[in-house]
């Protein structure tokens, strides 16, 4: 029997699925799962709050966070990822023909500079297209999750009582990261985005990482098995999801489940792999592109970032 409960906060997924269920539980402790609708309130509650034992968060939160001492630490547990190609919209009318057009005018980011979609797609601009960031007026919606960080001088908030969406129509906003907006006159800025996430993909092994897993400190000193246990208990749920995956017995899959379907025809692997080696390309990149783009002020060695005990395990 599991000797103490912990809250957790994690979204329900194909690959979280049988731990929500019960299925497949961790050895040393139960968890008692709290629902928060929209996951970003809860990374917000645990990083200002410190609200529970475990807690799904993306991962330049994590790493903005934990360069201010916020005290947890993460699991190398990659509970969501994505292509970031399309995440950049146009207004057609604004005179941007290429990615460096962005350059000396004012595009906008949904919610705070810090959200990991931004900083991937920032990343994508600069080292994929060349666009000189530092060129760009970014203009947030929203605040950070951290409330001790301060963005760049080139980073400023959205004027009082407007919208994002209303202002990339008008075309007072160029550009924007992470919006969606359904109007002829706004398109994704890089043509088919998919394929060149795909493209990505296959010629530089570039899988992004959004979501980690993090743990508060004094829990995981309490109990020194503790990572491991719940590191264990992630990969055989998700195990059983691309079980069900490979086998095509996923009733409705969504586009999600077809996402990681294709990836693992692409590359012949996991699709979702866990574990500091496995993703280490990723890692070191989010982590170079939030030290460029001002997130972090220094690049901290992964043995930092993850929890004793799980930094060599995979799965």
């Amino acid at each position: 029997m599991a000797e103490h409960t912990l809250t957790a906060v994690f979204q329900t997924f194909g690959h979280t699925q049988a731990l929500k269920e019960g299925v497949v539980r961790p050895k040393t402790v139960s968890l008692q799962f709290e629902e928060v609708s929209p996951i970003i309130a809860a990374f917000r509650r645990m990083v200002r709050g410190d609200e529970f034992d475990v807690c799904e968060m993306a991962f330049t939160t994590y790493l903005c966070a934990k360069s201010h001492g916020k005290p947890f630490t993460a699991l190398p547990i990659f509970l969501v990822r994505a292509f970031h190609h399309g995440a950049i919209l146009v207004n057609a009318n604004a005179g941007v023909r290429t990615p460096k057009d962005l350059e000396g005018k004012k595009v906008g980011v949904n919610r705070g500079y810090t959200v990991t979609t931004g900083v991937w797609a920032r990343g994508i601009l600069q080292h994929q297209y060349g666009v000189d960031l530092k060129k760009i007026t970014w203009v947030l919606s929203g605040d950070e999750h951290v409330a001790e960080y301060r963005p760049p001088a080139n980073v400023v908030p959205i004027g009082a009582g407007k919208k994002m969406e209303d202002m990339l129509i008008s075309g007072e906003l160029v550009a924007a990261i992470g919006v969606g907006v359904d109007h002829p006159n706004i398109k994704p800025l890089i043509p088919d985005a998919a394929q060149a996430g795909f493209e990505a993909l296959t010629a530089r092994g570039q899988y992004p990482i959004n979501h980690t897993l993090v743990v508060k400190d004094k829990v995981l000193a309490a109990d020194p098995s503790l990572a491991t246990d719940l590191f264990s208990a992630f990969v055989e749920a998700k195990q059983l999801y691309l079980r069900n995956l490979r086998e095509g017995v996923i009733s409705s899959p969504t586009k999600t489940d077809q996402l990681y379907k294709k990836v693992m025809e692409l590359t012949g692997k996991d699709p979702l792999p866990y574990g500091v080696s496995a993703n280490r390309g990723a890692i070191e990149e989010l982590v170079q592109f939030a030290r460029e783009q001002g997130i972090i002020k220094e690049a901290p060695a992964l043995t930092d970032l993850f929890a004793p005990g799980t930094r060599d395990l995979s799965g």
